[in-house]
């Protein structure tokens, strides 16, 4: 069991290795063949996703960062990254739940912590967009903390998504 584990995080740094080099399909044929031979491969299944994300294919990472969730639900990585692509796709209730499961799993996960500041940004954004909506007159209170939020949603500085170690 030890070895398979060695000989896993081996093989998952390989594929890492082929990604960073950009060799992505390559990385993605031995990824495949990892999670073939041994289906249970957490680490190698969790780059697998972030490939994914990478490479824009979110439906199929949101899958395997679900089914890693489901089989190793006390990881905070898959949730964290499910987060961000439920986040993506304005499913911001969704993300807020996997951010907080994520943080009830390790609440020093710091990229989860960002997350979930983006996420509490993004609802209270639309909170206060919903009053200013059914708001009498001006609300220039209201106004400024919308700006403020737009202004910070704006920074170029994307979701904390952690990246395989290396």
């Amino acid at each position: 069991c030890l070895a398979s584990g060695t000989l896993q995080a081996d093989e998952a740094q390989d594929i890492e290795a082929l990604y960073r080099a950009g060799d992505i399909e390559q990385a993605m044929r031995r990824a495949d063949a990892a999670i073939a031979a041994q289906a249970r491969a957490a680490q190698i299944r969790f780059l697998k996703g972030v490939m994914l994300t990478d490479l824009k294919r979110d439906a199929e990472a949101r899958q395997v960062f679900l089914a890693l969730t489901e089989e190793f639900p006390e990881l905070p990585d898959p949730y964290n990254n499910l987060a961000v692509l439920y986040a993506a796709g304005g499913q911001l209730q969704s993300a807020l739940d996997a951010l907080q499961t994520a943080l009830r799993n390790d609440p020093t996960h710091r990229a989860a912590r960002e997350n979930l500041g983006d996420v509490y940004l993004a609802l209270a954004a639309q909170a206060w967009t919903a009053a200013q909506a059914t708001s009498k007159g001006d609300d220039a209170e209201l106004r400024r903390k919308l700006r403020l939020a737009r202004e910070i949603q704006a920074m170029p500085a994307g979701p904390a998504v952690p990246r395989p170690p290396g």
